[in-house]
């Protein structure tokens, strides 16, 4: 066991309390990681706000970046001292979706009882997604991990743990974007706007960002966008025929707005496919027509942290990444020390965030 400092959650919405906690070393499959940086994600913010619920006390946060201090006996992928993406991608590589592809749908849960966090009464600290990544310091399974180059500033790094994954790899393996097709993405917030990214990369000739922000709608220009509707425009409909008369080949909704899911879907033309990145909380429902889906061979599915194989994936986006093609450093609104984790939390939850980064 080794003392850490971690910021900690232990009622619903209250904000997070910065305390000294015991993390173990890792097990024969684990790893630990002193953390660079880690960036505040809305779906931690969903979890602190009790939106998918959890047992408290946890500690939140699995989009970060730092350096392999100690390995299991089992781990030959890393060494002592490589710096890693920490993610909470938790793969056992045996049960069928492993072994199809599909390691962020792993049927293999473990068993949170033995979390690795313990506070000063010896009580569980949930580790939160298999993470616990706001504290200094992390022991997760080695699937968890991969090498990422010294050369990327770790406030960039980090994002490539969820964030730049989920959006991207929505639109390049969900959706499987194709040169020549037109993408709409409604929300271009954090995970929208690399949805857009991935839509550029993958050669879609038109791409609409759908948005209520004016400024996240010249952000969406930015990272690629061929055009912007502002969603509270009473034309939404009339100024998508005009961009797309035949409809959108794919719609990514990249937000948990529940008010999206109503109208998405409206965007798509024959034969289209609408992906669901975005989560709304627990419980809240949206409506479709099941006759015009099946009349226009149209689908929905969802897409949980892009579909991503962190072997396969990565690296092609850190070379895009040197390239100047993917931006992750336009990404980063602010850097945070962790004794101020709960203004950045404040400030994410302003919505004008695109991601703020607590950095070690």
């Amino acid at each position: 066991m080794q003392e850490i400092r971690a910021a900690v959650c232990r009622a619903v919405g209250a904000p997070l309390s910065i305390e000294t906690l015991s993390l173990a070393a890792p097990g024969p499959a684990d790893v630990q990681v002193r953390m660079e940086a880690v960036a505040i994600c809305h779906s931690d913010i969903s979890f602190i706000d009790g939106g998918w619920q959890g047992r408290l006390p946890a500690v939140y946060g699995h989009e970060g970046v730092g350096r392999v201090t100690a390995i299991g006996s089992q781990v030959h992928t890393v060494a002592l001292g490589d710096r890693v993406l920490v993610t909470l991608i938790r793969a056992c590589n045996h049960c069928r979706n492993c072994n199809t592809g599909q390691p962020s749908h792993c049927e293999t849960a473990p068993d949170p009882e033995t979390g690795p966090l313990r506070d000063s009464n010896g009580t569980l600290v949930l580790n939160a997604m298999n993470c616990g990544a706001f504290a200094e310091a992390v022991t997760v399974h080695a699937s968890q991990v991969i090498a990422v180059p010294d050369g990327i500033p770790a406030e960039c790094a980090c994002l490539l743990s969820c964030g730049v994954i989920t959006g991207v790899g929505a639109a390049v393996n969900t959706a499987a974007v194709r040169p020549g097709q037109t993408v709409v993405i409604v929300g271009a917030g954090g995970v929208g706007l690399n949805a857009i990214q991935g839509a550029r990369i993958a050669g879609a000739v038109r791409i609409v960002a759908i948005d209520l922000s004016e400024e996240k709608l010249a952000a969406a220009r930015q990272f690629g966008a061929t055009d912007g509707i502002s969603a509270d425009d009473p034309d939404v409909a009339a100024k998508m025929r005009a961009v797309a008369p035949r409809g959108a080949d794919t719609v990514l909704i990249c937000t948990g707005a529940i008010a999206a899911y109503h109208t998405a879907l409206s965007h798509m033309g024959r034969r289209g496919k609408t992906v669901l990145v975005g989560m709304p909380h627990t419980g809240q429902m949206a409506e479709y027509e099941p006759a015009m889906l099946a009349a226009l061979g149209q689908s929905i599915t969802g897409s949980k942290m892009g579909d991503v194989v962190l072997a396969r994936d990565i690296p092609w986006m850190i070379d895009l990444y040197s390239q100047g093609r993917l931006l992750l450093d336009e990404l980063v609104s602010g850097r945070w020390s962790l004794d101020r984790i709960n203004e950045a939390i404040a400030d994410t939850r302003a919505g004008g965030a695109r991601r703020n980064v607590v950095v070690f």
